[in-house]
């Protein structure tokens, strides 16, 4: 299963253990995952929950692409929309879990990787952290929840992490919101050793530090100036002639057009919606016809699959995609929404 799950100490532990492919989520893991949460709820035993994973590279850099396309291509898009559903029921536990849940987050944490790191209470970033929802360049939105997380980045940060998919380190991280400590990755095992003795998590902030500044805080005013215009044609308009506005234009021009232009909406709900259920549902409604109406397919082919880089997207360019395209994707899935459990 290519996960650990026990109870050691004072702590429940889930260890993910794919590092040859990145730790990559795949749905197996996703029920045991919820089977462990669901057993040391009550469990008094367990003071608190720590998920951390195997590798230097990553925490987790995504969900299980490779079986999706695996699936879709064939024709078998229920496969996936099974896997978003009990997903996408996880994230929204992990959010109102009872217990404190800590994440030590190395390396790449993105897509999945966020979803069952970044919901928890005690987020925890070091030097190598590398955090970002890229789903737009393979024909998918910001989904885990990711588009709630990106409407509580302060301004409009969340808008412009969403459809140019930048790589956060640690301080970008805990200025958007990602995370709440920084511990100095040397200093991981002794938190977990105090962690499994203890169950006391007031010593991940005690092990806290300041890292130093990223990017991120740099371009704060620039993307304010830009990202809060109505539509995504309008950004890119907006964006300025140098380096940074050339870059970030360029980022989105890799995107699918369609994606790109969902994730603006899909952001801008979840503000006003305020709740990881309702961001979690209209997520589903765009990623449970990805494959069948939109570019998830061509997208994981010339990412993962060929490899060539060269898409071949629905839309030549994001002005091509019009309002209806978007009510299509967020309008009711097939099957119908989500329903979530109560908290």
């Amino acid at each position: 299963m290519s996960i650990r799950i026990r109870k050691i100490g004072r702590i429940g532990q889930i260890t993910l253990q794919r590092p040859e492919a990145l730790n990559a989520v795949t749905y197996e893991m996703v029920l045991a995952i919820e089977t462990a949460l669901d057993e040391w709820r009550e469990d008094e035993r367990v003071a608190c929950v720590l998920i951390d994973a195997e590798g230097h590279k990553a925490f987790s850099a995504g969900g299980d692409l490779q079986f999706m396309y695996d699936t879709a291509s064939k024709g078998d898009f229920d496969a996936g929309r099974t896997f978003w559903r009990d997903e996408y029921r996880l994230n929204a536990k992990i959010a109102s879990y009872p217990k404190p849940y800590v994440a030590l987050c190395q390396g790449f944490t993105m897509g999945g990787g966020v979803g069952v790191s970044l919901h928890g209470s005690h987020r925890v970033v070091g030097e190598s952290s590398r955090i970002a929802m890229p789903e737009c360049a393979v024909g998918l939105v910001p989904d885990v929840g990711g588009s709630l997380l990106l409407a509580r980045a302060p301004g409009h940060l969340g808008e412009y992490l969403g459809v140019t998919g930048y790589r956060m380190n640690a301080s970008d991280a805990l200025v958007a919101g990602f995370a709440d400590f920084f511990v100095p990755e040397a200093g991981w095992r002794d938190l977990t050793e105090t962690l499994i003795e203890t169950g006391d998590c007031s010593v991940v902030s005690s092990m806290a530090r300041d890292p130093e500044d990223g990017p991120l805080m740099e371009m704060r005013s620039r993307i304010e100036e830009v990202f809060a215009d109505p539509s995504l044609p309008a950004i890119v308009a907006a964006l300025p002639e140098d380096e940074w506005g050339l870059a970030t234009a360029k980022a989105i021009s890799k995107a699918s057009p369609l994606s790109a232009v969902c994730t603006l909406e899909l952001v801008r709900r979840a503000r006003q919606a305020r709740s990881i259920e309702a961001a979690l549902q209209h997520e589903y409604r765009f990623t449970s016809r990805s494959a069948s109406k939109g570019d998830f397919i061509e997208g994981i082919r010339a990412a993962i699959i060929d490899k060539d880089r060269n898409p071949r997207w629905r839309h030549a360019g994001i002005s091509e995609v019009s309002a209806d395209d978007v009510e299509t994707m967020l309008s009711a899935p097939p099957g119908g929404d989500i329903e979530f459990a109560p908290a």
